[in-house]
């Protein structure tokens, strides 16, 4: 979930980067169909309280090639749910690749964030095409991101979404059918009544 960020705030020759992993009740368009139907998402207040996060790394573009940034673990990295979402406060390492990221962010060339996660429970309306998600079982990670993307969550989503999109047009199919046979069936009983009058 792709949401403003960090922050480059200087504070003792330290890299500290903070800002907003996530934000509730904020809802997100994941992406449109063919026929413009805007499939979206949204997280609920409350859907972390439960949630896994005892050790959380601080990652860009969720990348497994790139050195972490921060943890949770080693307290680097320092989650704070709020009423608006999760706000999180990482020193990134005073490493090449830390202090290159550092000074991305301050440029403001990346200035969002995302955060990967499993679900533990969901809901879907189907009118608005909207998946709220309720609860989060495991925060995997979060991370500074150049460009919006969901990453290793939108697997799930979009998944998620096809599955929706199928059921939706085999039910419109389906109504289709039930549409037909009926005139038919009045076509039948005009016909067998001229026929027969």
């Amino acid at each position: 979930m792709d949401v403003q960020l960090p922050e480059a705030v200087e504070e003792e020759n330290k890299l500290i980067v903070e800002g907003y992993a996530l934000r509730f009740e904020e809802t997100t368009v994941l992406w449109t169909d063919e026929f413009g139907n805007e499939y979206k998402e949204v997280i609920k207040r409350g859907a972390l309280d439960r949630a896994d996060l005892s050790d959380v790394p601080f990652k860009y573009n969720h990348s497994n090639e790139t050195m972490i940034m921060a943890r949770t673990r080693n307290n680097t990295l320092q989650l704070t749910i709020d009423e608006f979402g999760l706000f999180i406060r990482a020193e990134l390492a005073d490493t090449t690749t830390g202090n290159d990221l550092y000074k991305l962010i301050k440029r403001g060339d990346i200035d969002k964030m995302s955060f990967a996660f499993t679900v533990l429970e969901d809901t879907y309306d189907r009118d608005s095409r909207t998946r709220s998600i309720n609860k989060i079982d495991k925060l995997f990670d979060v991370a500074a991101v150049d460009l919006p993307a969901y990453d290793g969550t939108s697997i799930n989503a979009r998944s998620f979404f096809e599955l929706e999109r199928e059921k939706e047009e085999a039910l419109e199919r389906a109504e289709a059918e039930k549409q037909e046979q009926r005139e038919k069936l009045l076509l039948k009983l005009k016909l067998g009544g001229i026929t027969h009058g």
